[in-house]
């Protein structure tokens, strides 16, 4: 083995242990601060205390959290797969491809924040859909869109490309392909996407701060009213020095909730570890 094959070897190990340790590190301080924290109380209680969010729990934020990530991922799920099984196999012109991508591109360079004014400006005040979960959930499908599409569609073009020939030329439509064919082979990989852009909607905070997210409101009962969300809440028990043992409980129940979505892939994969 060459020196230059050895020095890459030994960079790349030391990069991959110093990355594993540092999200160890991270993990593991929110679990040792947080975890005291953690009870049944905390989980289904709501905010209480003077000021409000010293004592109680994080219920209605939890609830509020699963509601916002709930219409994020309809509605960016279903844009999402109808665009990249669309650029995949029916768009035949280059040009247009090109366009559809670069679209997609600037919509995941924007700001987080630019997301959250613009569905202030354009759900909350022109469609009057006021301070609510669809105005906040709207805007989080946005921002994870472009992470979803551009999974799915990368999915998509790893597909054989001569299983889809002979399937064309037996006389089969793309329809009868995509859901015979297509869509068991990659449904893992769309099941993942899905999953880990609700995991990104989840821990969003900037764009629904000016849509829909409130410091304190009741479990909702439509998506039309206002609600607490789990990182808002984090923000202000943080940045308004309530209680930093909420804030580390708080963040040690995002935790779990993120490594469940990541880890529910796995669970409907056909393959043996």
């Amino acid at each position: 083995m060459k020196k230059g094959q050895i020095d890459i070897k030994i960079y790349t190990l030391l990069s991959t242990l110093t990355t594993g340790i540092l999200i160890l590190y991270l993990i593991g301080f929110i679990v040792i601060n947080g975890g005291s924290t953690i009870s049944l109380d905390f989980l289904t209680s709501k905010p209480m205390g003077m000021p409000l969010g010293s004592k109680g729990g994080i219920y209605p934020a939890l609830i509020g959290s699963l509601y916002f990530g709930l219409i994020a991922l309809i509605s960016a799920g279903t844009f999402a797969l109808s665009t990249s099984i669309y650029i995949s196999f029916f768009c035949k012109s280059n040009t247009i491809k090109g366009f559809l991508r670069t679209i997609i591109g600037i919509i995941a360079g924007i700001p987080s924040i630019v997301l959250g004014l613009f569905g202030y400006g354009f759900f909350v005040v022109t469609m009057d859909f006021g301070l609510s979960i669809l105005s906040g959930g709207l805007v989080l499908g946005i921002m994870i869109f472009p992470y979803i599409e551009v999974r799915l569609e990368k999915s998509f073009s790893e597909i054989d490309k001569n299983l889809l020939s002979a399937s064309y030329a037996l006389g089969v439509n793309k329809t009868y392909t995509f859901l015979n064919i297509i869509l068991p082979a990659t449904f893992k990989d769309i099941l993942s996407s899905l999953c880990l852009g609700l995991s990104l909607a989840l821990g969003a905070s900037a764009p629904i701060l000016v849509t829909g997210a409130v410091t304190y409101a009741k479990v909702p009962n439509s998506i039309m009213s206002p609600a607490m969300a789990l990182p808002v809440h984090l923000y202000y028990l943080i940045a308004e020095g309530i209680s930093v043992e909420s804030a580390y409980g708080t963040a040690f129940v995002m935790i779990i909730i993120l490594f469940i979505l990541n880890s529910i892939p796995f669970l409907f994969s056909k393959e043996k570890v």
